[in-house]
Parts: structure tokens; sequence; C-alpha cells
């Protein structure tokens, strides 16, 4: 199963390939997407991006995960969340959004089994 390709980006909107919903903050995986809804892992701007957030992504047996902080890299990602993902021997790109998206399509239409979770605005 392919990772599906992020169509466009642009403030407060995301379109994955593929899927009819508008996403603000958002999931991908191997097979499918779906919205990021802070509010499920108590997650803000700082300290950032929790391993929770990415468990499910995880759980998808991805071997790359890209995160995208967000289009002035508002969102943070602290080094906990970092090694989470390298003892689970996943690679991990922390990018601004615009980049992270070119990476994660680079990389989906290689065939690599990359995962992400991207923000949107600030």
């Amino acid at each position: 199963m392919s990772s599906p390709e992020i169509a466009s980006l642009s403030w407060g909107q995301m379109k994955v390939k593929g899927c009819s919903t508008t996403y603000k903050d958002c999931k991908v995986w191997p097979g499918g997407s779906r919205t990021w809804d802070w509010r499920e892992t108590g997650t803000n701007h700082s300290p950032g991006v929790q391993p929770a957030d990415l468990e499910e992504v995880v759980k998808k047996g991805v071997k790359t995960v890209v995160i995208g902080r967000g289009m002035s890299e508002a969102l943070q990602v602290p080094a906990s969340t970092v090694e989470y993902l390298k003892k689970n021997g996943i690679e991990v790109l922390v990018l601004q959004t615009e980049k992270a998206v070119a990476e994660y399509n680079a990389l989906a239409a290689q065939g690599v089994k990359v995962g992400g979770v991207f923000h949107s605005t600030c």
C-alpha cells in the first residue's frame, strides 16, 4: 500500500489525493489520512508534537515520518519525540510545512513507506 500524495497546501488547508476532506492539520500514512486533532493528546505549539501524536502513524508500519512544524515553524518538536521515533527504527524529518510536504511527496513517489503529521498554519 502506498502513501497518498498531498495534493495541495495553503494556509489552514490541506488536501490529500483520493480524499474529499479538507484538513487544517493532518496525519497521513500508507493507505490513509485523517484530521490531526491536537485536542486528542493535549498538544500545543509548545512543547509541541508528542509521541502520542505519532503512535497511530507508527503503527501503520512506516519507515520514515515527516513532521511539518507549520508555515512559520511555530510548532515545536521536542528531542523526546525524535528519540521515540528513532527507538522504533524510524527515520524522522522535521521541517517547515511547505518543505515537509515536498519531502513527503518525493518519498511517497519513490515508494517509501512514509507517514507524516502536518500543521498548516503558524
